[in-house]
């Protein structure tokens, strides 16, 4: 009798669950956020001993890509690539990229090249088994408003991605908005490509404005548009072209967001690549 009554209450929770997801905007939006922290927080754990045998290592970054892949499919994420085969590009460089939300996770995962690794938030690191996972995937944390140190981990991460052979994504904002603007570029990305003269290859997401929304709690499913630009050339420059090559990429990226955001006053219709010219591993 326990037992069928135990089975009667799990099939209404789950018929409850069901009906919330479906009409509650909100329940949904939560529903959603958290479970992309649990996804992350279970597969660390479960897989934590598996690369730890590897020790911390850029290669641990295919074990990652598994974990992260399925999720557009999970969430119904349409993911159109332009201009992939820029990031065919041979040796080390430096990616920079638009920062938005969690949801750029699935469009890194998507194009992420081989023998590359992130530079994320400090606080990243004390997300309790996903942070030391993604130490040991090589992945760079940074203190924005530690300037010094800042500028030390770049200088290390400089000499690191040259002996090493690695690429290294950066994001052009220092923290997350959750909506379709951009804050001002951070400049230790830039400064790290010119020190180590190597290419810069910037790549913009799309807003996720049409369904993803912090502040009316909204989170559907919908497309993303990544364009990777050509590589732009450091060789030659020195740190006092910095503040210039700086400005240059950001009207770059600000203008190619707009774009294939289709915002007012931008050219929104663009020719699509097929997204198997993306790297795949």
């Amino acid at each position: 009798m326990a037992q069928s009554l135990g089975l009667v209450n799990f099939f209404l929770f789950f018929l409850a669950v069901l009906l919330l997801y479906h009409y509650s905007n909100i329940f949904r939006y939560y529903f959603r956020i958290c479970f992309l922290k649990a996804w992350l927080l279970g597969w660390s754990f479960f897989l934590l001993p598996v690369i730890a045998f590897r020790g911390r290592n850029v290669a641990n970054m295919s074990v990652l890509r598994f974990i992260m892949l399925p999720l557009k499919h999970l969430y119904g994420i349409k993911i159109n690539v332009q201009g992939a085969t820029s990031l065919n590009l041979k040796g080390p460089y430096v990616i920079i990229s638009n920062l938005q939300c969690s949801v750029d996770l699935l469009g890194i995962f998507q194009i992420l090249p081989e023998r590359c690794t992130l530079f994320v938030q400090k606080e990243v690191l004390y997300m309790l088994t996903v942070g030391v996972f993604l130490w040991l995937c090589g992945f760079i944390f940074i203190d924005h408003k530690k300037e010094a140190e800042a500028v030390e981990i770049m200088s290390a991460a400089g000499d690191t991605m040259l002996q090493d052979h690695l690429r290294i994504w950066a994001f052009s904002e220092g923290h997350r908005t959750g909506e379709s603007t951009m804050e001002p570029l951070q400049r230790e990305a830039f400064h790290l490509a010119v020190k180590a003269q190597v290419p810069i290859i910037p790549v913009v997401m799309s807003s996720y404005e049409p369904f993803f929304n912090m502040k009316t709690n909204k989170f559907t499913s919908g497309d993303i548009t990544i364009r990777v630009l050509p590589p732009v050339k450091t060789k030659g420059l020195s740190p006092v072209d910095t503040p210039d090559l700086t400005d240059r990429v950001w009207e770059t990226i600000l203008s190619n967001f707009r774009e294939i955001s289709g915002e007012p006053g931008k050219q929104a219709s663009v020719a699509k690549e097929d997204t198997r010219q993306a790297t795949n591993y």
